[in-house]
């Protein structure tokens, strides 16, 4: 019987060049990008600057910190920017081992995935930042007079608003593992304290400053994304199962 996918037979050479490629338009896409971004760079970081510290001078403490923080900002910009063309990369080179079912289940989910992706980095933008900013400088004005390094502080807002862009997937991807037979409803609930816990200690890791009210900011939200989860794959659950019965 002929084979209904449309997998690609091909000797494991093939692949390896296949490989190459997509890594070299990958790499290529983000430097270009990168480049790109670059020019603006400087307006960018001051505006981080003025949005989030406002009334501090950033400080540098070396003659390429400027520099530096400019590049840094240029790559991981192009890389956000550039991401819809990496996943596309990797898709490509997967997808002919992938069932076609799960293949339409996927492509479902990325504008999905792209709305929460941006309401991640809203949450970030709008509440996250600037209240820990703000506790952290009142700490610091206790004790000390700030002075911030330019690359520390750029890190800290890019490492914040690249969390928070992760953090929001979780929906996307508990949903996907849930209609693959993964986990469900149920096995989920089973497992809240345990997911409570793992979020707090996630958020230990994540927060870039270790203070306890990002480690908060950031677990909290986990959990209520984690919970939000568990009640939409209880009704897609329902629907599930309908189908599959239509289906038999």
């Amino acid at each position: 019987m002929e084979n209904p996918w449309d997998q690609k037979e091909m000797p494991f050479t093939e692949h390896l060049r296949e490989l190459r490629m997509r890594l070299l338009v990958s790499i290529a896409t983000v430097g270009a990008i990168a480049v790109v971004l670059f020019i603006p760079s400087k307006d960018v970081i001051t505006w981080m600057t003025r949005t989030y510290f406002a009334g501090i001078q950033l400080h540098a403490f070396g003659p390429a910190d400027v520099i530096f923080a400019e590049f840094k900002f240029s790559i991981i910009g192009g890389i956000v920017v550039g991401l819809p063309m990496l996943l596309y990369q990797l898709w490509m080179f997967v997808v002919p081992a992938i069932h076609p079912h799960t293949r339409r289940m996927v492509y479902g989910y990325i504008v999905p995935s792209i709305l929460l992706a941006l309401a991640g980095l809203a949450f970030a933008h709008f509440l996250v930042i600037p209240r820990v900013v703000h506790a952290l400088l009142a700490i610091t004005n206790a004790v000390a007079t700030p002075t911030f390094g330019v690359g520390p502080t750029i890190n800290f807002v890019l490492i914040l608003l690249g969390v928070f862009a992760i953090i929001f997937q979780m929906p996307i991807v508990l949903i996907g593992l849930a209609r693959l037979g993964i986990v469900s409803s149920k096995s989920l609930r089973q497992y809240r304290r345990h997911a409570f816990f793992g979020f707090f200690i996630v958020g230990g890791i994540a927060a870039p400053d270790g203070n306890p009210m990002t480690m908060a900011l950031i677990a909290l939200p986990m959990y209520a994304l984690y919970e939000i989860s568990i009640w939409l794959i209880f009704v897609l659950e329902r629907s599930w199962h309908a189908r599959n019965r239509t289906a038999t």
